[in-house]
């Protein structure tokens, strides 16, 4: 029943900061990455995530089982936060490294790198949840854990949806030789030259507002069409000549050619430090205090027996799945629904931020709500608010910015609730199988919420792919993303609408109310204390 220091806190949530460096800039920006930089299509880049993430399933029910039988003198589930710290950096490095292969060999690249990042980060991020579990018995100064661990998430996620693109701008400026006449009021031919070879270079205004076309017809393919930015390749001491229109008082400084390789995976490199930097300090500043009961014998074929009768774990199981799918398609298309919709991806990094501010406010108000309100109706409530609120981006034209923003904000605040509660609900779930079968199994139970999470991911990503390609999008042909709008605004309103109702019907199911977590956690206590009293005497 201990209460935690607000050091112990702090140093716990630093390690979801650094988990979402790296699972919410996978989920923000490598599907993007995938289409639009590496050259992927968006079917295969959808079955790569149903792939990977269905295989990992496995791995984390197996990480959770090494995890209950880890024994060193930092516990069972820190030394693992400490041991996976620099192999996750580097992974997450390597997934945004876009090596000069053939199509096949970018695939096969694809899919190890990926596969590898989702099979380290489960050897992390299953000990870091279920080490919550273990830190006190208490279940309420769990909920605050938990709001602390969320806080952290949401500014690790603030981190790299608020600064990563920026980087990726200062990093992949190739500064070229910009030479720009003026032709009337808002038309304007650009020059374009540099002394080095570039493939797939992006080039737009500042304010995304202007239309490029080639003024020499040669280079133009399908994309005939004038719009806001243009990719090519840059051969050294070639010009490129543009028409530029629709937007005033243009200056050279107003046009920006970024290098997207280069400015993507040193942006990452960049993160990739920061995200080990946090899990070694997370390491060594929390500590464990809950163990299973000392009379309990490994017994995987029990274990394996107490999961699947733990009806709270089941429900967690499913819901869980389900929030992640809704959250990942957000995360998934709003890149491209800023960059291909609102013409204007710079903007998409404004967006990201406002809503990790909105994610940390609703991790904050967690804790205390779920006191008044019980967990569950909590979490029922939140579910439906945020899927009702994000159904109405289908309403929103591309100039709607205020109402776009405060939707997003909105849902978002909402949204915050469910991964807030979802883990703390599992520490609550290992108490009732405690409870029930005076046996433990945390990490088996906390594989739960890995599972949830990355499977839920793989489907996002896999519906993402699904509906981009049968609108036959493809990232680096203006005229084909411009086909696949329809699918951009129904992606990012009522289909992710749809699961957060089916959730919130799965979750009317859940059992534990919180007399009832009350009445475990005090029963726990008591044998404690017990425990501890026979082994003085």
């Amino acid at each position: 029943m201990t209460k935690l220091k607000l050091k112990e806190k702090i140093g716990y949530a630093l390690g979801d900061g650094a988990a979402n460096i790296a699972w919410r800039g996978v989920a923000t920006f490598l599907f993007i990455f995938y289409t639009d930089v590496f050259g992927l299509s968006p079917i295969t880049v959808g079955i790569l995530f149903l792939v990977a993430r269905f295989s990992d399933g496995i791995s984390d029910i197996l990480m959770g089982i090494i995890g209950d039988r880890t024994e060193t003198k930092y516990g069972k589930f820190r030394p693992w936060i400490l041991w996976t710290a620099i192999p996750l950096a580097v992974i997450l490095s390597l997934l945004f490294t876009n090596p000069n292969f053939s199509d096949t060999g970018k695939i096969i690249y694809a899919y190890v790198t990926y596969i590898l990042f989702t099979l380290i980060y489960t050897a992390n991020n299953i000990p870091y949840g279920a080490l919550m579990a273990v830190m006190t018995g208490d279940d309420k100064e769990r909920a605050s854990l938990g709001s602390y661990r969320m806080v952290g998430a949401f500014a690790g996620g603030m981190l790299v949806q608020g600064a990563l693109l920026y980087l990726v701008a200062s990093f992949g400026n190739i500064n070229p030789d910009i030479q720009l006449q003026k032709i009337d009021d808002t038309t304007y031919e650009v020059s374009v030259s540099s002394k080095e070879n570039f493939e797939n270079v992006n080039i737009k205004t500042e304010n995304g507002i202007a239309l490029f076309a080639f003024t020499d017809a040669s280079l133009e393919t399908k994309n005939a069409e004038p719009v806001p930015s243009k990719t090519f390749s840059v051969e050294a001491n070639k010009t490129y000549n543009f028409t530029i229109s629709g937007e005033e008082n243009l200056k050279e400084s107003d046009i920006t050619i970024i290098n997207q390789k280069k400015g993507y995976s040193n942006a990452m490199y960049l993160m990739s430090v920061v995200l080990a930097i946090l899990l070694l300090l997370t390491f060594f500043s929390t500590k464990e205090r809950v163990l299973p009961p000392k009379t309990q014998k490994n017994n995987l074929k029990q274990d394996f027996k107490d999961l699947i009768a733990n009806k709270p774990w089941l429900i967690l199981l499913f819901v869980g799945l389900l929030f992640n799918i809704y959250n990942s398609i957000k995360q998934g298309i709003v890149i491209i629904y800023f960059t291909h919709y609102l013409n204007n991806q710079l903007l998409s990094a404004s967006f990201l931020v406002s809503l990790m501010v909105a994610s940390i406010l609703g991790a904050m108000v967690t804790a205390p709500l779920s006191k008044k309100f019980g967990k569950k109706n909590l979490f029922i409530g939140a579910l439906l608010f945020s899927g009702i609120v994000n159904s109405l981006f289908i309403f929103c034209d591309a100039n709607d910015i205020g109402a776009i923003f405060t939707i997003g904000i909105l849902s978002e605040f909402a949204a915050a609730i469910f991964p807030t509660l979802f883990f703390v609900m599992l520490g609550d779930a290992a108490d009732y199988s405690e409870y029930k079968n005076k046996r433990r199994a945390t990490g088996l139970i906390y594989s739960a919420g890995s599972f949830a999470t990355k499977f839920g991911g793989g489907i996002a990503g896999a519906i993402i792919g699904l509906v981009l390609g049968m609108y036959h999008y493809n990232g680096q042909d203006t005229v084909s993303i411009q086909g696949a709008v329809p699918g951009i605004l129904m992606l990012m309103s009522w289909i992710p609408a749809i699961i957060t109702v089916i959730a919130a019907g799965l979750m009317t199911l859940y059992p534990l109310t919180q007399s009832k977590i009350t009445e475990v956690t005090q029963e726990l206590y008591s044998r404690r204390q017990l425990e501890q009293n026979s082994n003085t005497i």
